[in-house]
């Protein structure tokens, strides 16, 4: 089964940011009171060595410590937050998951990809609100296709919007337009053979 990671990030921020958030306004506010309260009660509360500072300590860190789960927020929200703006918004890592893109990228290999390129999109939702540039012919691209719509894709630009791409007899072409290949190595020798090419399309 595969995680929703971007959804779980989602709601371990705002589920945290709320905590901290429901805390500052609630809960805390009656813990100042409190300390305020035993303040007066040990007026001689800082001195040092001195049995009403002992006394004061105890109280303080039986009535007004903080609930551990609003300790934890607090801890994990900064963390948590900086890493759903980098995933969400600025660069985010993905797994090459088959072989289409041998030799240039391998089965396995992780990539790190930028959000931006093309524009802003919601986290989880991918809704775009921001336009910023066109795919070009050439561009390796991270997508989700709209028929599978939970698995990505990473595969290189060939066609643009009203190009006719053409698949025949193991050569491709663009607009009637054969894309010619250069050949550059064949590897590895004596074993599996990949043939590299250099292709110009666009």
């Amino acid at each position: 089964m595969d995680i929703d990671f971007p959804l779980i990030l989602v709601i371990l921020v705002f589920g945290s940011g709320l905590i901290w958030l429901l805390d500052a306004l609630l809960l805390a506010p009656g813990r100042r009171r409190t300390v305020a309260n035993l303040q007066e009660e040990y007026p001689q509360w800082q001195q040092e060595g001195s049995s009403q500072a002992a006394s004061y300590r105890r109280q303080v860190e039986q009535s007004a410590r903080e609930p551990a789960l609003v300790e934890y927020a607090k801890s994990f929200f900064p963390v948590l937050l900086v890493v759903f703006v980098l995933r969400s918004f600025l660069v985010e890592p993905f797994q090459i998951p088959s072989s289409s893109m041998v030799p240039t990228l391998q089965v396995g290999d992780y990539i790190l990809v930028n959000k931006y390129t093309y524009g802003i999109r919601l986290p989880v939702l991918r809704t775009k609100v921001l336009d910023l540039n066109e795919p070009q012919r050439g561009d390796v691209m991270v997508f989700f296709p709209p028929h599978m719509n939970d698995t990505y894709f990473i595969k290189r630009v060939v066609g643009l919007p009203g190009d006719t791409v053409t698949y025949r007899n193991k050569r491709l072409y663009v607009n009637g337009k054969e894309i010619v290949e250069e050949p550059l190595a064949v590897l590895p020798e004596g074993q599996a053979r990949y043939q590299v090419g250099l292709e110009t399309l666009g």
